[in-house]
């Protein structure tokens, strides 16, 4: 990496070292980047010049911004970040606020900039910020005026943020506005390498530090060509809705760049209710939906309400997809969800399947550019129909900020995600379970997501998350706590038929010996269960 346009070096001077990396494959020829490019030059600047100016680049609740509009803001934001705090190329910005279009325009604006996006979670609190803050070194953030209270709170224990500028009001006027309207609405993009940094993502780690992940201009751009492109197909016409924050690699990549990289347009919803989500769909006559499989099951209660004929395309990731969820979906739509599974190391989907290709029960096989295999425990392959560790490699990869776990993710060239999998003699990935998901009773492996698909499909349970136990007699034992369909109440009978239901829908051994209902389960921002939560303390 000979070239940098990074005047603060921080950064680059904190990659794992190369010998650290994963190998990476850049076999397609759409992967074939410049040295120079910068990716938000590519998303936006390129659109007008390829005379996409006038068409609608966002839809929201607060208006539409043409792609003309978009730049035109992104541009005034660039300016304000350079003239008015200071900001040099490879300085970390934190950016904060619900899914809407300023937000958007920022993060193009630190990407014009040269300068490096740290996307936070809305529900994030002072400690937690404080902590990101301080492991990516941030003195600069833009954040909404309705999240500002936790980040200057942050600034007060880390020490760090010295500048927050705030935009919106209830006025619509916040102190960012007022400072884009001295500046220019043209911008002289920094000339960035291809192997710049140009985001911090930080992982949703279920303990200890949270892990930063880096990425640079040219990851962000092969997202979309294999995601957008090859798996998804996104034409000019499309208009994609989600509910996952732009905090997460999953939406930077599902309502950012897929939509301004493939010239169509995102719906921005702040608050991704289910019932926003599909009144969103409906008054918007969006095609292409985006979200957990979690919420695909509280959307299925209320879809007879709402008109979704505009969908073309249901994309389902950020965990595991049930077969009884698959099954649902179809079943109330006519659409097969395509499921994925991507990683914040890898940037967004690297395992999927699309329109015949999609077999429910299995996650599909690896998008074009990426390679994967089954791991054993001393790192070799294994044949199909055993079970270990998912290894994946392609034009994405892991690279972690001054951590020492980096050594842990990449072993022998491979990005080992942490998920046990299978393959079958087809080629297809089947899910197993987190490797720390395993139940271990009596001697038997019990994959957790596995008993959680088979409970799913008794028509008493809403939602339910499977752990094990301590037990002197099993070593553990499987656990399931469950949320019941609104109007059920939980009671012995019901326990009882729900462990001989497991019984008859699964292998006998692998049924619930205790449950707990719950009112709810406990899950991270973008609505993955947290299975930890639940587990009791060592």
């Amino acid at each position: 990496m000979p070239y940098t346009s990074h005047v603060d070096r921080f950064a680059r001077e904190r990659l794992p070292p190369p010998h650290l990396w994963p190998e990476f494959r850049f076999d397609l020829p759409e992967l074939q980047y410049p040295e120079r490019i910068n990716c938000g030059v590519v998303l936006l600047d390129d659109a007008i010049h390829e005379g996409h100016g006038e068409r609608v680049a966002l839809y929201s609740d607060s208006g539409v911004w043409t792609y003309a509009q978009l730049l035109e803001r992104a541009n005034r934001i660039a300016n304000v970040l350079v003239n008015e705090m200071g900001i040099v190329p490879g300085n970390r910005v934190l950016l904060r606020g619900p899914n809407n279009p300023t937000l958007v325009a920022c993060w193009l604006a630190v990407m014009k900039a040269g300068a490096i996006a740290v996307t936070t979670m809305p529900l994030l609190r002072a400690p937690e910020l404080s902590v990101i803050a301080e492991r990516a070194q941030i003195d600069h953030a833009l954040c909404d005026w309705r999240f500002a209270q936790e980040l200057e709170q942050a600034a007060q224990l880390g020490g760090r943020l010295k500048r927050i500028v705030c935009y919106g009001s209830s006025a619509g006027d916040g102190q960012l506005e007022g400072m884009m309207n001295g500046q220019a609405s043209t911008f002289d993009n920094v000339d960035t390498a291809r192997d710049d940094v140009c985001l911090l993502a930080f992982t949703s780690g279920t303990t200890g530090t949270p892990k930063a992940t880096m990425h640079f201009h040219r990851d962000v751009l092969a997202m979309r060509e294999v995601v957008a492109g090859h798996l998804l197909e996104t034409a000019p016409d499309d208009i994609y809705v989600g509910s996952p924050p732009l905090g997460f690699t999953f939406g930077l990549g599902a309502l950012l760049v897929f939509p301004l990289g493939r010239r169509a347009a995102t719906l921005l919803v702040e608050q991704p209710s289910p019932d926003n989500l599909l009144s969103a769909v409906q008054r918007f006559r969006a095609t292409a939906l985006f979200t957990s499989p979690t919420a695909y099951r509280s959307l299925l209660p209320i879809l007879e309400k709402f008109d979704i004929s505009s969908l073309e395309r249901c994309v389902s990731a950020g965990e595991a997809l049930p077969k009884a969820t698959s099954d649902a979906w179809f079943a109330a739509t006519k659409m097969r969800l395509i499921d994925g599974i991507g990683a914040t190391e890898l940037i967004h989907i690297f395992i999927s399947a699309k329109g015949e290709q999609i077999r429910p029960g299995t996650t599909g096989k690896p998008l074009p550019g990426y390679q994967a295999c089954i791991l054993d425990p001393d790192g070799l392959p294994l044949p199909p129909g055993k079970v270990g560790r998912l290894a994946v490699k392609g034009p994405t990869g892991c690279r972690y900020l001054d951590d020492p776990r980096q050594r842990d993710y990449v072993v022998h060239g491979w990005n080992v995600t942490g998920d046990l999998y299978s393959q079958d003699e087809d080629g297809y990935f089947r899910f197993e379970a987190r490797a720390d998901d395993m139940i271990i009773s009596a001697g038997y492996n019990i994959a957790g997501p596995e008993v959680e698909a088979a409970l799913l499909q008794h028509p008493a349970v809403h939602e339910c998350a499977v752990i094990g136990v301590p037990d002197e007699a099993r070593g553990q034992l499987v656990k399931a706590f469950i949320v019941l369909q609104e109007g059920i109440a939980g009671s012995p009978e019901l326990v009882q038929t729900l462990q001989d239901f497991v019984k008859q829908t699964i292998a006998p051994y692998k049924y619930p010996r205790a449950l707990e209902f719950r009112d709810s389960l406990p899950k991270t921002a973008t609505g993955k269960l947290q299975r930890h939560a639940l587990r009791p303390p060592k």
